[in-house]
């Protein structure tokens, strides 16, 4: 009989983790690995990453994964290679080649071909996507060789900075909304210079405030020990550090927490991170309108006392 791995004893961990992705893992493999590593009981990623991609994966503990919509919603930032001349049936370097065409490419050309995708644009998700069609991803159909209408979504490229290449191959600083797809972002500049392109590498920089300063590899946190980890964690409420706060008494912290409705002379506003008396109570995410504040998403008390009996860790809390 086999000798079955020791059991891992979970434990309660909240904060977030700056992940800097490797080349080849899946955005679920990378999470469960660092899972793993932390021993955490309960974890999530904000937004998907191509295998092919590296980069900012924000990873989320415990109490912060009630708050992980926030950077998904979030705009995103990206360096991208375009390889011109070369169109693949996946529109990165991981598909077949489907055309090869002479390039004479210059910068202004580059920069012209960039400005027409600068702004509120639409866009056809690729077929290999993990969009759904009837229950499968859309990456399915397209193994299987079958080719579905899709129809175009608005996203909204807010900047494309060339930082360097040329002649076939160019980098891009690209800032846009979340949604985008770069490699069908490179193919269609690539379509728009009449020489087609691919995407031939992807690398994430940033997710809403949130850059790869102080990101950590997977191997580095293989080879901390497990307070080091602990304290690699950003505060659970990081993803909502650029929230207005909301400060409240014993009192009024218990009633919010259950639900109620608490009047407030503060001003209407659509988001605010919310505490209790003690300074790292944080309660949740809640709205105020008409000098109301209204919880949009609250912790439970049992996640509000983990945070107060967690070591500290790097603060988002004021």
């Amino acid at each position: 009989m086999l000798a079955q791995r020791p059991r891992i004893q979970r434990r309660a961990v909240h904060g977030v983790l700056l992940l800097d992705k490797p080349l080849g893992l899946s955005s679920n493999d990378a999470l469960q690995k660092a899972k793993r590593l932390y021993r955490a009981e309960k974890a999530g990623h904000t937004g998907t990453l191509d295998p092919l991609a590296t980069g900012l994966l924000p990873l989320c503990f415990g109490a912060a994964t009630k708050f992980s919509q926030i950077s998904l919603d979030a705009d995103k930032r990206y360096l991208a290679t375009l390889k011109l001349g070369v169109t693949t049936t996946t529109a990165d370097a991981e598909g077949e080649v489907i055309e090869r065409r002479e390039v004479n490419v210059t910068r202004a050309q580059m920069e012209a071909a960039c400005a027409q995708f600068t702004g509120p644009i639409q866009q056809v998700p690729p077929m290999h996507s993990a969009l759904k069609r009837d229950g499968k991803a859309l990456y399915e159909y397209a193994r299987a060789g079958i080719e579905l209408e899709r129809e175009a979504r608005s996203v909204t490229i807010h900047d494309i900075v060339i930082t360097g290449g040329d002649h076939d191959s160019w980098t891009l600083d690209v800032r846009c909304s979340k949604g985008t797809y770069i490699r069908t972002l490179a193919e269609d500049i690539g379509k728009a210079l009449g020489c087609g392109a691919h995407l031939s590498a992807l690398r994430r920089t940033g997710s809403g405030a949130l850059t790869l300063d102080g990101a950590l590899t997977l191997e580095a946190l293989a080879a901390m020990t497990e307070p080091e980890r602990d304290d690699a964690l950003l505060a659970a409420d990081a993803l909502l550090a650029d929230w207005p706060v909301v400060r409240l008494g014993t009192e009024d912290a218990g009633r919010f927490l259950a639900g109620v409705r608490r009047r407030t002379p503060l001003p209407d506003a659509a988001h605010v991170r919310v505490y209790g008396p003690e300074p790292r109570a944080f309660l949740g995410g809640a709205h105020i309108t008409a000098g109301e504040l209204i919880s949009t998403r609250l912790l439970s008390p049992v996640e509000v006392q983990g945070l107060l009996n967690t070591k500290e860790v790097k603060a988002a809390t004021p």
